[in-house]
C-alpha cells in the first residue's frame, strides 16, 4: 500500500465539473447509486483511531475523519483543522476534499482524480489539500480507497512529504 501512487490507474472519461470557490463541490458524475459513497465512507470510518463527526470546515451535513489526537502526526500539513484530515460531502454530492503528501498529490490530479481546493490558490490551506472526486462504479472506489488510507499514513505519520 505505501507504493500506490505508482499503481495508481488512470481515471477513465473527462473529469467532472466542479466549482471554482467554496463551497467547493462536484457538480455532475455522481454515482447513481449513492450505496457507492455510503460504502466507501463505511470503510473509512472502520479505521483505526479514526471518528466520525460533522466537519469543521466543510458544508452542512459534511462527514469529517478525525484521527485520535495521540495518533496524530507532530510536523504534517496532514489537517485542514483541528484533527480531521478528511471529509466526504453531503448528498447529492459523493466527492471529499482530504491531505497527502506533495508528490501523491500531483500523481492524484495528474491521473484524474481529483484537484486542488480552489482556497489552495488564495493561501488559506496548504497545497496539499485536493478533491477528490466521486466513485462512479466498484472499480473506482478501490481505487478511492486507496488515496484515503495514504491521506490516513499521512495523518498518523506513517509516511510523510
Amino acid at each position: 500500500m505505501n507504493e500506490f501512487i505508482y499503481e495508481l490507474p488512470l481515471r477513465e472519461g473527462v473529469r467532472p465539473t466542479t466549482t471554482s470557490s467554496n463551497p467547493h463541490i462536484q457538480i455532475n458524475q455522481q454515482p447513481e447509486d449513492r450505496k457507492l459513497v455510503n460504502e466507501l465512507m463505511e470503510w473509512a470510518f472502520s479505521l483505526a483511531d479514526i471518528t466520525k463527526e460533522n466537519s469543521k470546515i466543510s458544508l452542512p451535513g459534511s462527514q469529517a475523519m478525525c484521527l485520535a489526537e495521540d495518533k496524530m502526526c507532530s510536523h504534517c500539513n496532514a489537517f485542514m483543522v483541528e484533527t480531521e484530515f478528511a471529509h466526504f460531502h453531503p448528498a447529492p454530492d459523493g466527492s471529499m476534499h482530504l491531505g497527502l503528501p506533495q508528490r501523491d498529490v500531483k500523481n492524484v490530479i495528474e491521473l484524474g482524480w481529483g484537484e486542488l481546493h480552489p482556497v489552495v490558490h488564495k493561501g488559506w490551506l496548504p497545497p496539499n489539500f485536493i478533491m477528490v472526486y466521486a466513485p462512479r462504479n466498484d472499480e473506482e472506489s478501490e481505487v478511492i480507497k486507496n488515496i484515503i488510507f495514504r491521506s490516513y499514513q499521512f495523518a498518523t505519520g506513517e509516511i510523510s512529504d
